[in-house]
């Protein structure tokens, strides 16, 4: 570090970061080569030190030993990123930083917060002049170094003091870079929130389309990622698709088998897709793909009971046989329809939530912003992109000519796929879960009349009728 003290304080810097773990570290690599000097600064002083002296080497990035010497730091109006852990973290360093800080200041939390904390957050700064934005970052460790994709949410008026930083180290598409202004409050977060629900509903109908084709044929894991790189030259063209080619291929060097085959079958979670489905309950919003996404994880953790049931429950003794290239064109189609649905009920769960908070999202903008840098960035957005910008007022994206007919067509392989599961007795409940969704939401008439009748009957809860307007209850005793 630093050592001469006059030269340490003097602001050279117009923009800091706290917390140096792995996405703080490449996230400021990408500030400073991107034309910006940052001054960077951790709870541990330590890791501070290997990071000046390994990756951060002669370059524009200054360590600082205390809070106080990191803000006397930065060029006024100080800009500081927080990539620290969500939840009491993030306070701990707010507290730790407010007495430094003078109005105009803007933070931004570039972590996975919960979006009401942010919104708690924000009008607790807001009060003593500082600006607050929930940051939400998405493409992981190689995204934060080479540009990721970027949606800060915050107030307006000071969007325009951080708007050059972020723009020049996002992703850049074809349509620019890979950032825009989100909307107030917490809706930076939200909108990652949601993202990353979608991400566990893609990586379950991904994991789901794997394992049909495996039982199904016995193919190999070799066998199967040149299926999935073929698949990443079709419509179905993602980066999930392409890294689920590459982990299939992986052999692992101490067994020589492949890799997958000896990972154990627990899936980790950090929440967000837990509070995605939390929050569309609370919105009455369906979003059943990533439900099954959420709680597929959590079956996955019951590793020991799952061994238990497997020795004393048993399913079907499936004797049919399936045509490897029928199974495989068969599942394409039906990852492609089951993806369609799982993004309309993430689109229309962020249609709704606008509406409800007061944040005017604009889903033309938040696809064009996944089409780089981020985890479910896929050729199909750019399809999101044209369908809300054709309708901005768009209810759901089944209603979209396009992808109207896109899931309409591939609806007989989508059913096949789903019924062959059920057959052989193997899980699908993503891709059941996106079939379900579109055959509910395309019935002019579910069976919720009957429902609706038993609440009358047992709570007196009243029902309209389809033949005259009012509200209307039966004596049924």
């Amino acid at each position: 570090m630093e050592t001469h003290t006059e030269k340490r304080y003097m602001p050279q810097a117009p923009v800091g970061l706290i917390g140096l773990a792995v996405m703080g570290q490449n996230l400021a690599l990408n500030i400073e080569r991107n034309g910006f000097p940052i001054a960077v600064y951790n709870r541990t002083t330590e890791r501070t030190e290997e990071f000046l002296a390994g990756p951060a080497a002669g370059k524009r990035i200054f360590g600082a030993r205390t809070i106080e010497e990191f803000v006397r730091l930065l060029e006024r109006p100080r800009r500081i990123i927080l990539m620290v852990q969500a939840g009491p973290a993030v306070d701990a360093v707010l507290a730790q930083l407010r007495p430094y800080l003078e109005p105009g200041d803007v933070v931004m939390d570039g972590g996975n917060s919960h979006y009401r904390d942010t919104e708690r957050r924000g009008k607790e700064l807001a009060e003593a002049g500082i600006y607050y934005f929930g940051t939400g970052i998405s493409g992981g460790e190689e995204g934060a170094l080479k540009g990721p994709s970027i949606m800060p949410g915050g107030p307006k008026e000071a969007y325009p003091l951080i708007e050059p930083i972020l723009t020049r180290i996002a992703a850049k598409v074809e349509d620019g870079p890979c950032v825009t202004y989100i909307g107030p409050g917490g809706s930076g977060h939200y909108v990652k929130m949601v993202h990353n629900g979608i991400e566990y509903g893609d990586m379950q109908l991904i994991a789901e389309a794997y394992d049909i084709m495996r039982r199904g044929t016995g193919m190999t894991a070799p066998e199967l990622s040149e299926v999935f790189a073929a698949w990443n030259r079709t419509e179905l063209d993602s980066y999930l698709i392409e890294i689920t080619a590459k982990v299939l291929a992986y052999t692992d060097p101490e067994t020589g088998k492949p890799i997958v085959d000896v990972i154990l079958d627990k899936a980790g979670q950090k929440g967000t897709g837990r509070w995605t489905s939390q929050d569309a309950l609370e919105l009455g919003v369906p979003i059943p793909t990533i439900d099954a996404a959420v709680w597929s994880r959590n079956i996955s953790a019951m590793k020991e009971e799952r061994v238990r049931a497997s020795r004393i429950l048993h399913g079907p003794s499936y004797q049919g046989s399936l045509p490897r290239e029928q199974l495989i064109e068969a599942v394409r189609a039906a990852l492609y329809a089951s993806k369609i649905s799982s993004y309309a009920q993430g689109m229309h769960l962020l249609k709704v939530a606008s509406a409800e908070y007061g944040w005017n999202l604009n889903l033309s903008e938040i696809a064009r912003i996944w089409k780089g840098g981020c985890i479910i960035r896929a050729k199909l957005l750019n399809r999101i992109q044209q369908a809300f910008q054709r309708d901005p007022e768009l209810p759901n994206l089944l209603l979209d000519a396009e992808f109207s007919q896109a899931i309409n067509s591939r609806q007989a392989h989508w059913r096949w796929v789903v019924q062959t599961a059920r057959a052989m007795g193997v899980p699908c409940p993503g891709m059941s879960a996106s079939l379900d969704y579109f055959d509910s939401y395309r019935q002019e008439r579910l069976p919720a009349n009957l429902i609706q009748a038993q609440r009358d009957y047992f709570g007196a809860h009243t029902y309209e009728r389809v033949d005259r307007p009012g509200v209307f209850h039966t004596e049924w005793y």
